[in-house]
């Protein structure tokens, strides 16, 4: 007795894909299978989606401190230091679990006046690739000095959560889309950097007297070089401090949304800035913690890195993003870029 496979919805609606609905049907077999294993393991994507409330800095009420956590498989010796340390890089030691995680608590009671909200700070990394100052991939703030160009992470505690009290907007009660594309630091008529305040001020009444109910919002993750357009993204889950604060941001999102106006993110998970200060790549010493090795895990035309999509580690740390944005920030949804190197 022959069986016939049901026809995706997506082929059925569209003639043009039925020369490629054997490739697509295997692409969502993969899906169906990746999806069991992760309601197998977390009972839902949305509990599965919660590296960000495990990684990076995270409040122990038990304990009365912070701990600082990060993915670094490969490390050989990880150091946590900052200016609530003097910069003294081999001071405070990170120590190792099974799954490569390194972790570090710092008890309120001796850092409470020195790990204040806004303080900088790194971590020094022993790797393959030697002893190097690196930024955390969970690094939710990241900053530029000034004078000498370089970047930090920047430990944002602020003293009050942000109140999305009233923020109940539904992007599906909105009707069909009409996108406004934007870029923060270039929709301003005046030379320089827009901010998320300026862009709040002046630009979202425009979009709304334009008849648009959605815009893009290009460049938001922090990127080291104005002018990749956001795309050569360096710290996933840090809003690019050129244009503001986080908070400032969401105070954007949060206006949008009491005019009628549904805010998409313009998220790039199919590459990453290849610099060793700013970015993730070689993060752990090797060249295969976020990528394949060697020139599997490197994109000539962009020239950046891939993720490597098969490592469950990655597929979590993407995932989580998401989740991020959606949670913290309130975005309505996401264009995905780049997206046939999504695979």
């Amino acid at each position: 007795m022959e069986t016939t496979t049901q026809r995706l919805p997506i082929v059925a609606a569209d003639e043009w894909l039925e020369p490629v609905e054997g490739e697509l049907n295997a692409r969502y077999a993969r899906y169906a299978e990746k999806m069991a294993q992760i309601e197998a393991s977390s009972g839902t994507i949305t509990n599965y989606a919660n590296g960000h409330h495990y990684f990076g800095w995270q409040w122990d009420d038990t304990l009365d401190g912070w701990w600082l956590r990060e993915w670094l498989p490969g490390a050989h010796d990880v150091y946590l230091f900052g200016d609530f340390n003097n910069w003294q890089r081999t001071e405070l030691r990170m120590k190792r679990d099974g799954n490569g995680v390194w972790s570090i608590f710092l008890p309120a009671a001796m850092y409470r006046d020195r790990l204040t909200h806004g303080s900088l700070y790194k971590i020094h990394v022993h790797g393959d690739n030697g002893w190097l100052d690196r930024i955390p991939a969970y690094a939710k703030r990241v900053v530029q000095n000034e004078e000498t160009k370089d970047f930090a992470a920047q430990f944002w505690w602020p003293e009050y959560p942000f109140d999305w009290q009233g923020d109940n907007f539904n992007a599906r009660a909105n009707g069909a889309p009409l996108i406004y594309e934007a870029h923060v630091g270039m929709a301003q008529e005046k030379a320089g950097v827009g901010t998320y305040k300026e862009f709040t001020k002046k630009i979202l009444p425009i979009v709304k007297r334009g008849g648009y109910n959605a815009i893009q919002l290009m460049a938001i993750a922090e990127h080291p070089y104005y002018g990749s357009f956001g795309y050569h993204v360096s710290n996933f889950f840090a809003v690019s401090s050129r244009c503001g604060t986080p908070e400032e941001l969401k105070e954007l999102i949060r206006t949008a949304h009491s005019m009628g106006i549904a805010v998409i993110m313009d998220l790039v998970h199919a590459h990453y800035v290849k610099n060793l200060n700013e970015g993730i790549n070689e993060l752990d010493g090797t060249d295969y913690h976020y990528s394949k090795s060697g020139e599997a895990g490197y994109q000539q035309y962009w020239d950046s890195m891939i993720f490597d999509y098969g490592k469950r580690e990655v597929q979590h740390f993407l995932l989580s993003n998401i989740k991020y944005w959606l949670d913290e920030f309130h975005f309505d949804g996401f264009r995905f870029d780049g997206v046939t190197y999504l695979m």
